[in-house]
């Protein structure tokens, strides 16, 4: 399998992302898997704009996703990229091995609290995480790859 990482952040494709992130693993496709953002034209053209030329972009939604995976292994050296530890959730229940999860970005708004000076979660969004991590997944809080790993298990 040829994803290199798979990142939860709310921002998706931002500077951290192109810079760091893409240039590190030598990243040539992008893989979004969001339901909401695979439905909104504006943001899948803001999104491929903001992508080096270099780089492929594919934004599905998690059924799309599953629906192609499970046709082939990635070839590609793939950044998986979403929006939403749901969406993640699903493709994992789905049968797409996660191993390890980034999380790099989830903002503090009224719903959510702090979980780290760039995570926040909503009630909702903690417990999907113990569910991840209960089934084995690896999830840290990172922003660049060069940062120091924070488990979110302790954190969580």
């Amino acid at each position: 399998m040829s994803v290199k990482v798979c990142r939860i952040d709310d921002r998706l494709i931002h500077g951290q992302v192109v810079t760091s992130w893409l240039n590190t693993f030598k990243v040539e496709q992008i893989v979004i898997v969001s339901n909401e953002t695979a439905g909104n034209d504006t943001q899948r053209s803001i999104l491929k704009m903001s992508t080096p030329p270099n780089v492929i972009t594919h934004i599905f939604t998690t059924d799309q996703f599953l629906t192609i995976a499970k046709k082939g292994p990635i070839k590609k050296s793939t950044l998986l990229l979403s929006d939403s530890v749901f969406d993640i959730e699903k493709i994992i229940e789905g049968g797409f091995e996660i191993k390890d999860l980034n999380v790099g970005g989830l903002r503090l708004n009224e719903h959510r609290e702090r979980v780290s000076k760039q995570v926040s979660v909503t009630k909702e969004e903690r417990e999907c995480f113990k569910r991840l991590i209960a089934k084995g997944v690896n999830v840290e809080i990172r922003m660049v790859p060069s940062d120091t790993s924070l488990n979110m298990k302790g954190e969580i």
